[in-house]
């Protein structure tokens, strides 16, 4: 994918030591971390419904940093969802060691996958897993709106794997019949056989059949493993849901995904003139094209953003303003923001002799 360049538009994230001020357990391998902010740092941590945080910690002199989706409602505290990942790293840790009192280095809030209280209008939100977590944030926030109902399809293994399965219910009780909330498990009989099973494309299509009028839908949001991203997105193509109402994040495992080489041969020796500008300062490095942008900037701007390195957070978005780069994968962004010219730094190889890349926008 070879991706040229727009106009910017100003964006800025920065990391801050935040409090722990609870952690709470919602399943044997899963609990909602919320931070304390500072009454100085508030409007740098206030947050859209379905942003996410950075987290950042260093051990042995190794950085590591992780991206976690916010799963509270716009106005309420600073919280997060976490599920362990089998030897995870940094969900390991978050999960078994942290408790209040915890200092974190917390990035403020990034991410387009994010929903506007303000419009109203139907939403049907579609989560598995982890992928509850900003799906809690996003139906908790446009229901404020009088004018707004919610779709909230949820798929887990079992009832004791379900996250927030009390705060959804509590969410069922205020609203009543503006949210219409299906729990499928996929290793737990349901008395309803179509709540029984995995959220692939059969089960998808049925649902949205005989219980989604999807042809009256305004937003559909999806959030979970890469495999539902497509089932789902395929069968409302399929029904005939327009692409730019349909909003798809990728959750983030502990471990960021294995690395997409290149399989034509690289050019032994060729070099880029490459310039950031982070935070309105513009710095310029030569690089070998072989590396990302991202990885060739570091050396000289420690200070960049980025989390996963795999294409899946967009934490590391930046736009193109100049030059050419070839961008390997991409889970992160949309087709409209890959047609302003946004890119992923993490996976975006320079082409062209000179290049800029505009993190603020």
């Amino acid at each position: 994918m070879t991706v040229t360049a727009a106009p910017p538009m100003r964006r800025t994230a920065a990391f801050h030591p935040l409090t722990v001020a609870a952690v709470e357990r919602l399943t044997d391998d899963a609990v909602a971390v919320t931070f304390d902010v500072p009454a100085e740092l508030a409007d740098a941590y206030a947050f859209a419904a379905g942003q996410s945080l950075t987290l950042r910690r260093f051990v042995d002199g190794r950085e590591e940093r992780r991206s976690y989706s916010i799963c509270a409602p716009v106005g309420d505290a600073l919280r997060i969802g976490v599920r362990e990942i089998p030897d995870g790293f940094f969900s390991r840790w978050l999960t078994r060691e942290v408790g209040p009192g915890t200092k974190i280095d917390v990035q403020t809030p990034t991410g387009t996958f994010c929903a506007d209280p303000r419009a109203g209008g139907r939403h049907l939100c579609i989560a598995a897993g982890s992928g509850i977590t900003p799906m809690l944030s996003i139906a908790s926030t446009v229901l404020t709106n009088p004018d707004s109902a919610v779709t909230l399809l949820y798929g887990n293994r079992t009832a004791t794997t379900v996250m927030f399965a009390e705060e959804l219910a509590d969410l069922k009780d205020r609203y009543g019949a503006r949210l219409d909330l299906v729990h499928v498990l996929s290793r737990e009989p349901r008395d309803v056989e179509l709540f029984s099973g995995r959220l692939d494309a059969d089960r998808l299509r049925a649902l949205f059949t005989l219980l989604v009028p999807v042809g009256d839908v305004d937003h559909v949001w999806v959030c979970g493993p890469h495999a539902m991203l497509l089932d789902a997105r395929a069968v409302l193509d399929e029904l005939g849901v327009p692409a730019e109402r349909v909003h798809a994040e990728l959750f983030y495992v502990d471990e960021p995904p294995p690395d997409v080489h290149r399989v034509e041969p690289e050019i032994d020796g060729a070099t880029s003139e490459v310039t950031i500008v982070l935070d309105g300062r513009r710095t310029t490095a030569t690089m070998p094209r072989s590396e990302t942008v991202l990885d060739g900037a570091q050396r000289t701007r420690s200070d960049l953003p980025f989390a996963c390195k795999g294409g899946v957070c967009g934490t590391c978005r930046a736009m193109l303003c100049d030059g050419e780069v070839e961008m390997r994968r991409n889970y992160a962004l949309t087709p409209e923001e890959v047609e302003r010219g946004f890119v992923l730094t993490c996976q975006s190889r320079p082409v062209s002799d000179a290049v800029t890349v505009d993190f603020d926008a």
